[in-house]
C-alpha cells in the first residue's frame, strides 16, 4: 500500500487523563522533520493531549533520548520518534537505518513503552517530502496515532494509567 492509498491518521479516543507525549526529533532535514512534527502535534492535540518536543543530533540518538526520558522525572505516557534518513552513495544509510530502527524497537520493548516510529527511511528527498506534508498523509501523524493506540491498549490491559 502506498502512502496516498493509506487511511488518513486520526487521533484515537482515550479513556483516563489526557496523554502527555514526548516528541523526539532528529532535524537533519529540517523542513521535512518540521512537517512530521506538525502532523504528530496535530494528532496529540486532537486526542486532548499535550506534547513536549526535544531535538537530538541524529537518527541514532532518538532511542537514547527516549531512554533518558524514562529515567527522568517528567512521566510521559507515550513517545514519538521523528527523523529522516535519505539514501546516499555509501552503505552508511543501511547501517543508520538498521541501528536506529532496532534501537527504537528495543527501547520500547525493554521498557514497555508506547512508541510511535516516524523515522522516514527513503531513497529520495522527494519521497520524504511526500510523507511529511500537511495534506493528511503524514508519517508523523501516523506515528503519533500509533503511540496513542498503544497507550490505549496499555491502559486497557492495566499496564499504564
Amino acid at each position: 500500500m502506498s502512502t496516498v492509498d493509506a487511511k488518513l491518521p486520526a487521533a484515537p479516543k482515550l479513556a483516563g487523563r489526557p496523554p502527555r507525549v514526548l516528541v523526539v526529533r532528529a532535524p537533519y532535514y529540517t523542513a521535512i522533520v518540521d512537517g512530521l512534527r506538525d502532523g504528530a502535534l496535530r494528532i496529540v492535540g486532537e486526542a486532548g493531549g499535550t506534547a513536549d518536543v526535544l531535538d537530538v543530533a541524529g537518527a541514532l540518538e532518538l532511542a537514547a533520548a527516549i531512554q533518558f526520558a524514562v529515567k527522568g522525572d517528567r512521566n510521559y505516557d507515550a513517545f514519538v520518534a521523528l527523523g529522516c534518513v535519505v539514501k546516499g552513495e555509501t552503505d552508511h544509510y543501511e547501517h543508520v537505518c538498521r541501528e536506529a530502527m532496532q534501537s527504537l524497537t528495543r527501547v520500547a520493548l525493554d521498557h514497555a513503552l508506547c512508541v510511535g516510529n516516524g523515522l522516514l527511511t527513503v531513497a529520495t528527498e522527494a519521497q520524504a517530502i511526500e510523507r511529511s506534508g500537511a495534506d493528511g498523509h503524514n508519517k508523523g501523524a501516523e506515528a503519533a496515532a500509533a503511540a496513542l493506540i498503544q497507550l490505549r491498549a496499555a491502559r486497557l490491559l492495566g499496564a499504564a494509567t
